[in-house]
């Protein structure tokens, strides 16, 4: 990358910085490969992030139930609401409470706060209970096998159909979509093959299409305040043909609140949230993404700094 400080003055001292990489989730449902730039090694990423561990803390809010979920070192918040799918382990509707064993199941393309401890808003809750049931969260394609060929499923009269919205489902339906899937047996075949008790289509996902990600549009640029306009003009750094701004200073002269997070920044101003990460060129936008042309850096201590276009973008 290469990056050049521009100011009206000398610059005195040198400039750390440090390579940040994105998070990776663990969970064994695979749907596309990255490659690790410092250990070449090809990793998965996942179509479903799978939060486990023991509800430890509960905490009901105005519009939903915080739920603190502790695995060891490891410290995740759960979101849950009245829609919520929330069963145990064999398919029965159950009721979180603190002590339960559970495993979350979140889309992995929904944007997400970059916060800590990580909150997730899961498509499906599961408590485990000592019953000898399995769940399955994950794509099935058009013969009714998972992602990563591990387990087919043979639908038969005794298995229940539903839909996470409530809709009338059928075998066909189950098709190349997102699915929970509920079984007591399989066989040792590859795959295995099991005839489900119960199956729900993650309706509210939609069938596998990339995420639409916005090049940022551009529009004729807005007046810039004269204060973020003397900001850009004496605190910029040139970034691979980039110029580069001071994020939290601009973004709080033009009214917007900027929360710090360990690998970035949220703001917000009304109905308007943006989540940025260094070292990553898309970022969030309410619920959908958009494109940086360069990732946003660290190219001063406790100061991230973006492509100058995002001016534009909070003065719309």
């Amino acid at each position: 990358m290469k990056m050049t400080k521009v100011v009206p003055f000398a610059m005195s001292a040198l400039l750390l910085g440090g390579a940040i990489g994105a998070p990776t989730a663990s969970a064994n449902e695979g749907e596309a490969t990255v490659i690790n730039a410092e250990t070449s090694e090809q990793q998965v990423q996942p179509i479903f992030i799978k939060v486990t561990g023991t509800v430890e803390n509960v905490e009901v809010r105005e519009n939903a139930t915080y739920y603190t979920v502790v695995d060891g070192d490891n410290t995740n918040i759960v979101i849950a609401n009245k829609d919520s799918l929330v069963f145990d382990n064999m398919g029965k509707e159950a009721k979180l409470q603190k002590g339960d064993k559970v495993s979350a199941y979140s889309y992995a393309k929904k944007p997400m706060l970059a916060i800590y401890p990580p909150q997730y808003n899961p498509e499906v809750i599961i408590v485990e209970t000592e019953e000898m049931g399995s769940v399955e969260v994950d794509f099935f394609n058009k013969d009714l096998v998972d992602t990563e060929n591990n387990l087919k499923l043979n639908v038969g009269e005794d298995t229940k159909l539903a839909s996470a919205t409530g809709k009338a489902v059928k075998v066909d339906d189950l098709k190349e979509q997102h699915l929970v899937v509920f079984y007591t047996i399989a066989t040792m075949s590859i795959p295995a093959q099991t005839p489900p008790s119960k199956v729900i289509v993650l309706d509210t996902i939609e069938k596998e299409e990339p995420v639409e990600v916005d090049p940022a549009p551009t529009p004729e640029p807005a007046p810039v305040d004269s204060a973020v306009q003397e900001i850009i003009n004496k605190d910029f750094y040139e970034v691979d043909g980039a110029k580069m701004v001071p994020l939290r200073l601009i973004a709080e002269k033009l009214g917007f609140k900027v929360e710090v997070t360990p690998k970035g920044a949220i703001v917000s101003k009304g109905a308007l949230s943006y989540t940025i990460t260094r070292g990553q060129k898309e970022y969030g936008y309410n619920k959908a993404l958009r494109q940086f042309k360069v990732a946003p850096a660290l190219l001063e201590s406790g100061k991230t700094y973006v492509p100058v276009e995002f001016v534009e973008e909070l003065t719309k």
